[in-house]
């Protein structure tokens, strides 16, 4: 019963912040089965993969460090931030090796990165919430790790790694090389950076401070987190501003009517707009994806065959567009 809490406590969360994720992903969603895989790899195979990694690599660390608050800092903060952004980092390069075409956006890189993590933090959840708080001191310090992990931390893994896939999301949408590979490499290091300094302040301060040092912890998170949301409500501002720019054209041609490209363009009435029948979600999805696609041949050329593509979102908005008032 104990351990059916604790995956209750981790798992329902984990959920609703996904919601919120993919809620924020206004205008162009990303493909369900992408986003269910990436949580899964999260929840599974990067957890067991940290596990294994993590203790190897703290074995052969010990060999050569006998102090033991040094060996858990270097465990806990250098270790473990390296091998479990490595290991959430993988399912979004998957996904991006797979599906490129998917990362349009700096937010669609984002959103890979956090389900990812969020499907991570479940499982990881599991684990302390249980061993280390039901075995250690029964439900009430399972329930004051809940507190501690699941409400008040519970953003740190999923901003972590939102910045991986939106380095991969600049990296693909930059021409040249040296962009491809200086911003993917720049948002792991800024993911282990974050997730490093979490832990290296989590060890130092929670020894030294204790609720004070706790509570000056969660006010580097939350800053963190802070300018995270900062980042998507820009993200969400360009791709607003895509639209209004790019579907105008489409709006003179008929391909839409006035009022759609209005409804489009407007942030409220798009979100009410998609609420009302299967076809307009899809009519709106497609919207986004011309736009995208339209910013992409302007800025990139041809690319993966850009021209194309936008030829088969304009005949496919065409029809649907009598479908939607």
């Amino acid at each position: 019963m104990a351990f059916l809490i604790a995956v209750l406590l981790s798992f329902i969360p984990a959920f609703f912040y996904a919601s919120i994720v993919y809620w924020l992903d206004r205008f162009e969603k990303e493909p369900m089965r992408l986003l269910v895989g990436a949580f899964l790899w999260g929840a599974l195979v990067a957890t067991i993969g940290a596990i294994i990694w993590t203790s190897a690599l703290e074995v052969g660390v010990a060999m050569f460090i006998a102090d033991e608050l040094m060996l858990e800092f270097t465990g806990t903060a250098l270790l473990a931030p390296i091998v479990e952004e490595v290991l959430k980092g993988i399912a979004v390069g998957l996904i991006f090796l797979i599906a490129p075409y998917e990362f349009d956006s700096v937010l669609d890189g984002m959103v890979y990165g956090a389900i990812t993590a969020l499907g991570f933090a479940a499982t990881e959840n599991v684990l302390y919430l249980y061993f280390l708080g039901y075995q250690d001191g029964g439900y009430e310090s399972m329930f004051a790790l809940f507190i501690v992990r699941v409400i008040l931390g519970g953003w740190g893994h999923a901003v972590y790694t939102a910045f991986f896939g939106m380095g991969l999301a600049l990296g693909r949408l930059r021409r040249g090389t040296f962009s491809r590979i200086f911003f993917p490499l720049l948002g792991l290091f800024i993911a282990i950076f974050l997730h490093a300094l979490h832990n290296g302040m989590a060890v130092l301060l929670g020894e030294a401070l204790g609720v004070v040092g706790l509570a000056l912890l969660f006010i580097v998170d939350w800053i963190g987190w802070l300018v995270a949301l900062g980042v998507v409500i820009w993200a969400l501002m360009r791709e607003r501003r895509w639209l209004k720019t790019y579907l105008r054209e489409e709006a003179s041609r008929g391909t839409i009517s006035v009022a759609q490209y209005e409804t489009a363009s407007s942030l409220r009435k798009q979100l009410l707009a998609r609420w009302r029948s299967r076809e307009a979600r899809l009519f709106y999805q497609t919207c986004a994806e011309l736009a995208q696609k339209k910013h992409q041949l302007a800025k990139m050329g041809e690319e993966r065959g850009n021209s194309a593509m936008i030829l088969q979102l304009r005949n496919r908005l065409a029809d649907l567009s009598p479908q939607v008032g």
